[in-house]
């Protein structure tokens, strides 16, 4: 009987120790309820400022939601220098030869007409006079490290391109295997990559296939300009393959971002959404597609243009 009443205390003792510490995990200080309500105030604000208000919504299959905005109520016009700007609607010239080319190509296997295009087309359009935009949601910006770096690239994982060894290995572990020119003036590029959808083990692992335009070095004035696919599961949250571009005119420090994620890049097109998946994707012994950007440099101006080949209606303008 003692040994019951002793074991029963040793027991009792046991849960008031678990209820204890219990209470203690659950009762958060007031720091933490107010850095909390930063957080979750900054996050709104943040949402606010990303997802205009819509003329029309779209779902996507894939789970996004791709809004169409009034093309001047984008964010690159919440920039104070673009405030007042009038939208150049068509560039002053293309270059030569490239719009009589039908380079969006899809290599696919006989009686197949699907057409490489984006997944939430299947579910509708953009009218005209607006822009597609995935709507940034609550758990893209908590994944990022702050809200300050959503959309931004991690500094450490950029590869510099004039290396002896075209197989680079950055410090983050990151594979990267690059061609590429220089010692010329260049005024545009052409690319036509394969589209896959490579499969991502980490979440803090991405792949990408682009093409990459740069100026300046690798100090604080390098101006970059990259469109391509991506796989990014850190940046969209989910394994679907994806259009995107990304921009900096100081080296990957202040300036730039992916997509429409900040200011300082107009698109005007209304058919092709930035951060949108590709459909549909290469398969192995299968049907292979590909999509063709070109990115080129209007003289009179500081602006580029990337469209999606062939229709060179898509295209879209950057302002570094």
């Amino acid at each position: 009987m003692a040994m019951e009443m002793q074991s029963g205390g040793k027991m009792m003792g046991f849960l008031v120790i678990l209820l204890v510490l219990f209470i203690e995990m659950a009762a958060p200080t007031s720091a933490s309820r107010n850095s909390f309500s930063t957080q979750i105030l900054e996050v709104q604000n943040q949402l606010k400022l990303l997802n205009k208000p819509a003329v029309k919504s779209i779902k996507s299959p894939d789970g996004d939601i791709i809004d169409c905005i009034k093309l001047s109520h984008q964010p690159a016009f919440d920039h104070p220098m673009l405030k007042n700007h009038k939208i150049q609607m068509t560039p002053n010239f293309h270059p030569e030869g490239v719009f009589g080319e039908n380079k969006v190509a899809s290599k696919m296997k006989l009686g197949s007409s699907r057409n490489v295009t984006q997944m939430w087309h299947l579910n509708g359009r953009c009218p005209e006079g607006t822009i597609p935009i995935r709507r940034t949601r609550k758990d893209d910006l908590l994944r990022a490290s702050s809200i300050k770096a959503f959309g931004k690239k991690r500094h450490k994982t950029i590869p510099q391109p004039k290396s002896a060894d075209p197989d680079l290995i950055t410090q983050s572990g990151h594979q990267h295997a690059i061609a590429y020119v220089d010692e010329e003036k260049y005024y545009g590029a052409k690319a036509t990559i394969n589209v896959w959808e490579p499969k991502i083990q980490q979440p803090n692992e991405f792949s990408l296939s682009q093409i990459w335009i740069l100026g300046g070095s690798f100090g604080e004035d390098l101006n970059s300009i990259e469109a391509g696919w991506q796989v990014s599961p850190d940046l969209y949250g989910d394994n679907h393959t994806r259009l995107f571009t990304y921009w900096t005119s100081d080296a990957y420090q202040a300036t730039g971002c992916y997509n429409l994620l900040c200011s300082g890049f107009i698109q005007i097109n209304n058919e092709i959404a930035m951060g949108a998946s590709i459909y549909p994707v290469s398969s192995y012994h299968d049907s292979q597609y590909d999509i063709s950007l070109l990115v080129w440099k209007v003289m009179s101006k500081k602006l580029f243009i990337i469209s999606k080949l062939p229709f060179h209606k898509h295209q879209i303008y950057i302002y570094p």
